[in-house]
């Protein structure tokens, strides 16, 4: 008959398991207690969550070394009577709950049991709410600020529509045009929000669908362009230059189409003087480079590694309009064609949006 394994000690939390990890390896808050209830390992991720030493807490009742209370001030471990309950428990699924600081964490929990159901071993893991907080928030924010940005062209539709249908004959036909018009561009606002909506959900759940085929980049800014020019830009405001001559670029024209359009009338909005559009060979000659710049202000050093952000908006912004989603998309975008996006200061001042992408492959290779 074997003999029976000696209780760990305070040292036990360092030392390398199977495979050579130890728990101190682990991202995530480490609690293992004994038949007794005493802990048997506390890792570095629960001594830097909960501020208690591994020294200290080793060998004392896990319930003493580790308070936790639900949103209601109940003391949890009285609630559950981990040694206590029913011997069918095999583990408890992640709940938020509290440290005595006030501190949320996510708590999960596990039984091993011996042949007589008692617990042999019950181990808690401890995971940082703030991430999880933040991402609530962030979605939170994103709700509140599509509700925001769909009222004010919800509102003019409805208005226009049901002025029209009481007061038809009221109105010449300029008037109506104007109307009709306006109806028009407040029913494209909300397509268009409810894309960015879209796709800002594909992204976070890493769901967007690529359909590669051969694209020619030149004449996709030449496009974007001559949409600016159509839509009443002046045709003085863009500059595109083409260098070098690019490898078959197998990319998803519908996207490429977006990545463009959203970096174009970023540097329109928020830029200023002449918008530069530069296409050329990346820098391995395997795939593109393409620059657009401004001449505006350009961006603060301090707000650069916020650029790319859901609800980040440039000099100026908050009184233009603009959800804050369409850099944090055109990034989205550019890294599920496997390339790369940064910006800087452009060469005359203003900012410099450059991004690369792979020449790629058509979807059926293999």
């Amino acid at each position: 008959m074997p003999a029976e394994r000696p209780a760990a000690t305070s040292a036990d939390a360092a030392v390398p398991g199977p495979g050579g990890v130890s728990p101190d390896d682990l991202p995530d808050g480490l609690v293992v207690a004994g038949r007794d209830a005493r802990v048997t390992v506390f890792n570095a991720a629960a001594t830097r969550m909960t501020g208690v030493a591994a020294a200290s807490a080793v060998g004392r009742d896990f319930r003493d070394v580790l308070p936790l209370h639900d949103a209601e001030g109940r003391d949890w471990w009285k609630c559950l009577a981990p040694y206590d309950g029913l011997s069918t428990r095999t583990r408890h699924p992640e709940r938020v709950l509290f440290l005595p600081g006030g501190a949320e964490v996510l708590v999960t929990a596990a039984y091993r049991r011996d042949g007589d159901g008692r617990v042999e071993r019950f181990t808690v893991c401890l995971r940082d709410a703030l991430q999880r907080a933040r991402r609530e928030r962030d979605r939170a924010d994103l709700v509140s600020t599509v509700a925001h940005e769909l009222r004010s062209p919800l509102t003019s539709v409805k208005g226009f529509t049901a002025t029209l249908l009481a007061k038809w004959h009221r109105f010449n036909d300029d008037q109506k045009r104007v109307m009709l018009e306006t109806v028009n561009a407040d029913a494209d606002r909300v397509t268009r929000l409810i894309t960015e909506l879209l796709d800002v959900s594909r992204i976070e759940a890493g769901r967007l669908e690529m359909h590669r085929q051969v694209v020619d980049l030149p004449d996709e800014v030449r496009k974007v362009i001559a949409g600016r020019v159509a839509a009443g830009e002046p045709e003085d405001r863009f500059r595109f230059e083409s260098r070098g001559v690019l490898p078959e670029m197998w990319l998803d024209p519908d996207k490429m189409d977006q990545i463009l359009g959203n970096l174009v009338e970023n540097a329109v909005r928020h830029g200023a003087g002449t918008v530069t559009i530069v296409v050329e060979p990346d820098a391995h000659k395997e795939g593109a480079a393409v620059s657009v710049r401004d001449e505006g202000e350009g961006i603060p050093p301090e707000a650069v590694p916020r650029v790319f952000r859901q609800f980040w908006r440039g000099p100026g912004g908050n009184r233009r309009g603009g959800t804050g989603l369409g850099l944090y998309i055109v990034k989205g975008l550019v890294e599920a064609h496997g390339g790369v996006i940064t910006v800087r200061r452009a060469p005359g001042g203003g900012a410099e949006f450059r991004f690369t992408v792979p020449a790629g492959a058509p979807d059926y290779a293999t």
